[in-house]
């Protein structure tokens, strides 16, 4: 059975008018789209920019709502909740991780207050919060020590573990990724990378993942989902989809981004 289901979603917005004259239009940032993960698994959610990765992935978590078709998870609809506040029970058992570990961190706020945030907002009152806070931050490779530190006191590898600590400390059953390691450089990637993979293979994570790093996909999903101007156009296997593209795009898409040295598997 799938944890996470689409069936239809789709998402169109209004463009604004150039003038009182004109007539309104839409525009498609996703088509109708099926899309299943299995509890346990990791997709990858590959495409140019545009083309539908970051709308798919905003209706999955609640955070926009389509303009048809339905988003499922663990049985329960996403797309049917009143307001932000129905959806309390998808907050606690997702968790996400943003592109820039720079902009994402508050900077008026310790690695702990930011790391607990999670636990303060969801309520969660059952655990020792500072207890907890200390173990995640062993958890993704940071020192118990630097609770107290400010996110200028960190490097940019340091922030994207503290923007990572953040996302499991509450305990979620999935983690979506959008572009967690497109802005630090090769080495730190790499150490991102295998703690990603670690924390996936301990906690039993579901994994969505966007990225145009093929070796980010290779290595941490799988399954690969290709898509083009808000459509999936290709899907299966991380392996055959990399290795034996069937659509021109993925060819083409494939044969345009770098892979990293050193990070296929």
């Amino acid at each position: 059975m799938s944890l996470i289901e689409t069936r239809g979603l789709s998402r169109e917005f209004v463009v604004p008018k150039r003038s009182a004259w004109e007539r309104t239009r839409t525009q498609t940032a996703l088509a109708p789209t099926d899309l299943d993960v299995v509890e346990g698994s990791s997709v990858g959610i590959i495409g140019e920019s545009g083309s539908g990765k970051s709308t798919l992935v905003k209706l999955l978590l609640g955070l926009d709502r389509p303009t048809a078709g339905t988003v499922t998870i663990d049985g329960r609809r996403v797309d049917a909740a009143a307001s932000a506040r129905s959806l309390h029970w998808l907050r606690r058992r997702t968790g996400l991780v943003f592109q820039d570990p720079y902009a994402s961190l508050d900077p008026r706020m310790t690695a702990a207050q930011i790391i607990g945030e999670p636990l303060w907002a969801l309520g969660i009152e059952e655990e020792d919060h500072p207890a907890r806070i200390r173990e995640v931050l062993e958890q993704v490779g940071l020192e118990a020590g630097m609770a107290d530190r400010y996110p200028h006191e960190f490097s940019g590898g340091q922030r994207q573990r503290i923007a990572l600590a953040r996302a499991i400390v509450h305990r979620p059953s999935i983690l979506v990724g959008d572009e967690p390691l497109s802005a630090l450089d090769v080495t730190v990637r790499a150490q991102i990378l295998a703690l990603l993979m670690e924390l996936r293979r301990d906690a039993g994570l579901t994994l969505v993942m966007v990225s145009h790093d093929i070796g980010v996909v290779q290595n941490l999903c799988d399954t690969v989902v290709v898509m083009k101007d808000g459509l999936i156009v290709e899907r299966g296997s991380t392996e055959e989809v990399l290795r034996h593209p069937q659509e021109a795009y993925t060819k083409a898409l494939l044969a345009a981004i770098p892979v990293i040295p050193g990070s296929a598997a």
